[in-house]
């Protein structure tokens, strides 16, 4: 007994350490939107028919399909700029979410929390991304919707998870921050001709939402194993779930996207996840979170089933952001 105690007392130290380190990098390595991105820079201007505005077919799904390479440049650069606004704003949506979900679980830590204090910090960091997506629609000028409809309804319930059932939320977290984590990352290693705004915006996101999905990790990690038998099972097969209904809510842009520029059927089924290169991009999403699941006992027969029948199996990562090349 004084054997496991001392053990779970050793973790649990470890645990408040790294936590102590994430909150010291927040402190010391942390961007403002206004101050490290010069907004009103001329290279920053948004003019007319700029080619930068393309999707790229390297990275976009939608930019590699045939039907949008096809398009006249024109028509490219306007699907492009709805696209990359849209994305913007689902990511101040969901970052709105998990701002008011970690308040949630704050408000019932106790005092000299490291939980709290790291929690804390992540929040200033991500309202400082919602004013910087915004910032970014804003200047791109397309009034986009950013989720759907539905999205929206449920977002406003969502949060109460951050206290009332706290896996739950972390896990929904993870299905938010990590396909966009993804995407970006692979526009930035392309070093691709893309508008400042973006690059600008990305390489701040990039930056700082490595630590949010650190400690996303550790706190799952941490927290599963105390669960009990049944709670762990149930929590493995909500975890491809979540992640699967979220990436789609994230991911795969609204109606009136499809709608407004008369986009074909076939297109989305294409994209969304209809060819062999969509499904093994969305399965690419989540290596690092299926190597979460297997590192903190919540990879089972059962749940595997529930992740393959989800279309989001496969290998998972041997380290946390480990290039998709690799991990595929």
């Amino acid at each position: 007994m004084t054997l496991t105690t001392a053990t779970d007392r050793s973790d649990q130290d470890r645990y408040h350490e790294s936590l102590t380190m994430l909150s010291e990098a927040s402190v010391h390595k942390n961007f403002d939107p206004f101050e490290d991105i010069d907004w009103d820079s001329p290279e920053f201007a948004v003019i007319p028919n700029d080619p930068r505005w393309i999707l790229q077919k390297e990275t976009d799904p939608l930019g590699s399909h045939p039907w949008y390479q096809a398009l006249p440049q024109d028509k490219q650069i306007e699907i492009g700029m709805w696209r990359q606004a849209n994305v913007a704003k689902v990511g101040l949506q969901f970052e709105n979410i998990l701002i008011r979900g970690m308040m949630q679980y704050v408000f019932s830590t106790p005092n000299g929390s490291p939980e709290a204090r790291y929690c804390t910090h992540e929040v200033i960091e991500e309202c400082n991304h919602t004013l910087m997506f915004q910032e970014m629609v804003n200047r791109i000028g397309r009034d986009t919707p950013g989720m759907g409809p539905l999205l929206r309804f449920i977002a406003q319930f969502l949060p109460l998870a951050g206290n009332a059932l706290p896996v739950i939320f972390f896990m929904g977290v993870l299905a938010g921050e990590e396909p966009i984590d993804h995407l970006q990352k692979s526009i930035l290693r392309e070093d691709s001709d893309i508008h400042p705004i973006m690059k600008g915006v990305m390489a701040i996101h990039v930056a700082e939402e490595a630590r949010h999905i650190s400690f996303a990790h550790q706190f799952l990690r941490r927290r599963v194993p105390m669960m009990s038998k049944a709670g762990r099972f149930v929590a493995s097969l909500a975890m491809p779930l979540i992640m699967r209904i979220l990436c789609d809510a994230i991911v795969v842009p609204p109606k009136q996207f499809w709608r407004e520029f008369d986009i074909p059927k076939q297109v989305k089924k294409d994209l969304f996840w209809g060819t062999p290169p969509a499904r093994k991009a969305l399965r690419g999403y989540f290596a690092d979170v299926r190597m979460l699941a297997t590192d903190s006992g919540l990879m089972n027969p059962a749940s595997r089933l529930a992740w393959k029948a989800l279309k989001i199996d496969g290998k998972s990562s041997r380290y946390r952001s480990e290039p998709g090349r690799s991990a595929a």
